[in-house]
C-alpha cells in the first residue's frame, strides 16, 4: 500500500512539473498574439468608461496602477 501511494505521488509530481515546462510565448507565435482579435478588451472606450464608473463608486482615484484612499481625499 505504501509503495502504491509513493508511486502515485511521484507520478503526480512529475505530471505537475512537466505541465510548467511550456510556459511563455515562442518568437514565431508572437505575430498571432499581436492581432487585434487577441486584445483583452474589445473596445478601449467601453473599458475606460467601465473603469471610470468602478472607481467613482469606490470613491478612490488613480486607476488600477496605485491604490487610493477609500475616502476620496487623495
Amino acid at each position: 500500500m505504501k509503495n502504491k501511494f509513493k508511486y502515485s505521488f511521484i507520478l503526480a509530481t512529475v505530471t505537475l512539473a512537466s505541465g510548467c515546462s511550456s510556459l511563455g510565448v515562442e518568437p514565431w507565435e508572437r505575430d498571432l498574439l499581436a492581432k487585434e482579435q487577441m486584445a483583452l478588451t474589445s473596445s478601449p472606450i467601453d473599458s475606460a468608461l467601465d473603469d471610470h464608473i468602478y472607481f467613482s463608486k469606490e470613491a478612490s482615484s488613480g486607476g488600477k496602477s496605485f491604490g487610493g484612499g477609500g475616502c476620496g481625499c487623495n
